[in-house]
């Protein structure tokens, strides 16, 4: 059963947690096991592009998805004054074996904006980048974006296993 209403978020959060919380969902060395970058260490690209059924999303797609949100969060923390996102689109983006990226560009473009949102949290934090965000709203913001990190690892894991079968 979903849950219908959501736990309020604690105030007084020291700034310093935010980045704690982007290492929790993006390494290194989560508790949970590999994070979303280091579960992306050992796929090469003709993995990265292996589906395990039709019409279900491969591994590169998903970490060029998790990118995207990571680009998206940051926006909502510096009031969207943002680069446009590496690929035109939003969300899911089709990659079949590097046609639009190669599968290096793909992990690379999740590292770069991963290492902007570490940035952009503690530039927030300094006080050297305002927020359109109260501290609230910035936890909330980065605790999802780590637990979408987290669930990804773990469908990337799955995947991986999954298309070793077949």
């Amino acid at each position: 059963m979903a849950t219908l209403t959501k736990t309020a978020t604690p105030t007084g959060i020291p700034a310093a947690v935010l980045p704690r919380l982007i290492d929790e969902g993006h390494g290194p060395n989560p508790w949970y096991g590999a994070d979303i970058q280091s579960a992306l260490e050992d796929v090469d690209a003709t993995l990265a592009a292996r589906r395990p059924q039709a019409g279900r999303h491969n591994i590169a797609e998903i970490a060029l998805h998790h990118a995207f949100w990571v680009h998206e969060v940051r926006g909502r923390l510096i009031g969207g004054n943002t680069e446009p996102f590496a690929l035109p689109g939003e969300d899911w983006f089709a990659w079949e074996g590097g046609a639009q990226r190669s599968w290096d560009d793909v992990k690379k473009t999740l590292a770069a904006e991963v290492e902007r949102l570490r940035d952009a949290v503690d530039a927030v934090a300094r006080g050297a980048q305002p927020s359109p965000l109260n501290a609230e709203e910035r936890f909330d913001q980065v605790l999802g974006i780590a637990a979408h990190g987290a669930y990804h690892a773990g469908q990337v894991q799955l995947v991986k296993a999954l298309v070793a079968t077949l």
